[in-house]
């Protein structure tokens, strides 16, 4: 059976593909019929503009079809996959901390072109703090989840789980 659907991971500046948040997230995509995950690798640059390069490339080489295609990342990951909806629109756009509002990035503020988003924030987040995401959310419509958490998310990574688990779920259904 050929893959109906692309599920794309980018992760953060300090991070790389075979991180805990990002491995979960890969595993839990790869439970649903149809799905093939790619945890991309952007540790050969810092620059964000590079990354999204490698996510368009990333998209392109694989064929994917941008209405069966769900992007997730994870800070300046998250940037990326927002940035890239922008660029094209997709299924949906999952965010963790994702590095937005932030004076130094280029198109800091995306317009995130997603027909299902959720970003997760948390309240301790002092890397990306939370209010000029929630401020975005905001302006955008765009559900936002705020856990008690840091940067990392690391005391939350069951609850990020499920809640990937109820995403892809909805992406699903909704295509």
């Amino acid at each position: 059976m050929a893959t109906e659907f692309h599920v794309f991971l980018s992760h953060g500046l300090e991070s790389g593909p075979e991180s805990i948040k990002v491995q979960a997230l890969k595993k839990e995509a790869e439970t649903f019929t149809g799905v093939t995950a790619t945890a991309l690798d952007h540790r050969s640059t810092r620059d964000p503009r590079k990354r999204l390069q490698q996510m368009r490339e990333a998209m392109q080489t694989s064929g994917a079809d941008p209405e069966r295609t769900i992007l997730a990342g994870s800070s300046m990951g998250g940037w990326v996959a927002a940035q890239a909806s922008s660029e094209t629109p997709v299924l949906g756009c999952f965010l963790l901390a994702p590095a937005l509002a932030l004076p130094d990035y280029p198109e800091s503020s995306p317009q995130i072109g997603a027909r299902q988003v959720q970003i997760i924030h948390g309240w301790e987040d002092d890397v990306v703090t939370p209010m000029p995401v929630v401020e975005l959310a905001k302006i955008q419509r765009l559900p936002c989840l705020l856990l008690p958490d840091g940067h990392r998310l690391e005391n939350s990574l069951e609850r990020l789980v499920m809640e990937f688990r109820h995403f892809m779920t909805k992406c699903l259904e909704a295509a």
